[in-house]
């Protein structure tokens, strides 16, 4: 990556500004922009590299300082908290923060007894269905930004703003905020916020006859590009994401589907309603057969991809084996971690794809640029729910602990994005910037981001309909017509009807 002085990046965009002057397009987007937009703690209306550089490093933070006006640190309790954290596909350094931040909390708060259980991104939905049906829940939960407002709506969440663990609601997304809100009631606090890039491997790109430092500027290109890359190397091209039943799913296919101009309901609208599907829409039927023509006329993707989350697409891209797919910045530390791994004539190709590794913004389609915007939110569990009981002091204190401008900074180190927006005025965001390949990159498709419906019905649409939608298509067991109207008519039942 180069400075912003004009010259050509190495994520094939031109200069820092360039990248911003893409992303500011869609500023003004109801996803991140609201009528308080402008008295947040940074100042949206100046997002851009530039100014994210120009505020990292500007402002001290002293947590334990902050959360012991919360709870004091000497307070004696209890916790139990469920979270998704680091697995073994995770690079080292998310292992490594991870382990930093409840060494940290064990020292702020040493008499707090902690029970702290991580649990896989597909099976943490499921066991806090289950648990919370059988009051035996934990106190706490971080769950992903679409599954909190299911548990809300049931009435399984007490209400939780960021005042109530010491910072202001201004210090947050509104986007972020909104994801946190049913019924006119807030139930959370962004932890972190996620807005993913568009990857590619330059080698194979030229190899393949195309413009090595150039990504694909459209959905349209990305299906030629991976049929010509397929056709002309005999490797994948796109790394498709189709797996029933998984987040990976719709976080890697929405922003397809938004781009087309089509939506699950009207997320993507300025003012959305939630009232009626558009997964029959004719946007959603492009974005559909766009990912037929991949997969079944052009076989120009994995075949695995009906099972495939996206940790499936990291080994054949460190082997060279594929050449495009969608992620967050933590997977050129990924790649890094591979390459290191790797021995022989493996290292030499695992070397030889960390160095053409480049980031770009997410194609256009017709109708917008669109990414997903995600992350996760923090939760308390009513007490009776809770097995053993809810200690709410000790609750708050973990909360305000992680929500803190150093910790959703520090536990967002390499894929994603503090959500507490002082973070992006530490010290630690400084380092980030200067030490993370393409961090600049996601952070620019911050303003491009469509969250998902805030419905209790949204895991389901999400998880469930639009990845059963891309199978019943991409098997042959519907045509695309078929599929989305099937989908259609799912979403309707789920919504009562209307």
């Amino acid at each position: 990556m180069t400075n912003a002085h004009g010259r050509k990046t190495r994520s094939g965009l031109p200069t820092r500004r360039r990248v911003f002057g893409y992303a500011m397009a869609t500023l003004t987007t109801a996803s991140l922009m609201s009528g308080t937009a402008y008295a947040q703690s940074v100042d949206l209306s100046k997002w851009s590299p530039e100014y994210i550089r120009s505020i990292a490093g500007t402002e001290k933070v002293d947590t334990a300082a902050e959360c012991s006006k919360v709870v004091p640190l000497d307070y004696k309790g209890r916790l139990s908290v469920w979270w998704t954290g680091p697995n073994e596909a995770s690079p080292d350094i998310t292992r490594k923060v991870n382990d930093d931040f409840w060494a940290a909390w064990k020292k702020t708060y040493p008499n707090i007894a902690t029970d702290a259980q991580n649990i896989d991104y597909n099976q943490l939905l499921d066991k806090l269905r289950t648990a919370t049906l059988g009051n035996a829940a934990p106190m706490v939960v971080r769950l992903q930004i679409l599954g909190g407002v299911e548990f809300a709506s049931k009435g399984y969440f007490q209400e939780l703003k960021p005042e109530d663990v010491g910072y202001k609601t201004s210090d947050f997304w509104p986007g972020a905020m909104k994801s946190d809100t049913y019924d006119g009631k807030t139930y959370g606090i962004p932890t972190n916020n996620e807005t993913m890039a568009f990857i590619w491997n330059a080698k194979l790109f030229k190899d393949a006859g195309l413009d090595p430092e150039k990504p694909p500027a459209t959905w349209d290109d990305v299906v030629k590009y991976s049929k010509q890359i397929h056709d002309k190397l005999g490797v994948a091209g796109y790394g498709m994401v189709a797996k029933q039943n998984a987040g990976n799913t719709p976080f890697r296919f929405m922003p397809q589907l938004w781009a087309f101009g089509g939506g699950a309901l009207d997320e993507a609208d300025a003012t959305p309603t939630y009232k009626a599907s558009q997964l029959n829409s004719a946007g959603t039927k492009a974005a559909l057969q766009a990912s037929v023509d991949m997969y079944v006329r052009d076989k120009s993707v994995p075949v695995s991809a009906l099972t495939n989350t996206q940790n499936e697409n990291q080994n054949p891209f460190i082997a060279g084996q594929l050449a495009m797919m969608i992620a967050h910045p933590a997977e050129y530390a990924k790649m890094v971690d591979l390459a290191k791994k790797a021995t022989g004539a493996d290292k030499k190709v695992a070397d030889a794809v960390v160095e053409n590794m480049r980031y770009g913004l997410i194609p256009k389609g017709p109708a917008r640029r669109a990414v997903v915007f995600g992350g996760s939110n923090i939760h308390i569990i009513k007490n009776e729910y809770v097995d053993g009981g809810l200690d709410e002091k000790a609750a708050k204190a973990l909360i305000c602990f992680w929500t803190s401008p150093e910790w959703s900074t520090k536990l967002a180190w390499v894929d994603s994005n503090p959500g507490n927006l002082r973070g992006f005025k530490t010290e630690w965001m400084k380092e980030r910037l200067n030490s993370i390949k393409f961090l600049d990159v996601t952070t620019s498709m911050l303003p491009n981001g469509i969250p998902f419906p805030v419905i209790p019905q949204a895991t389901e649409i999400m998880n469930i309909v639009v990845p059963d939608m891309m199978q019943n298509a991409l098997t042959g067991k519907m045509t695309v017509d078929q599929a989305a109207e099937d989908a259609a008519g799912k979403v309707k039942e789920l919504l009562g009807g209307m």
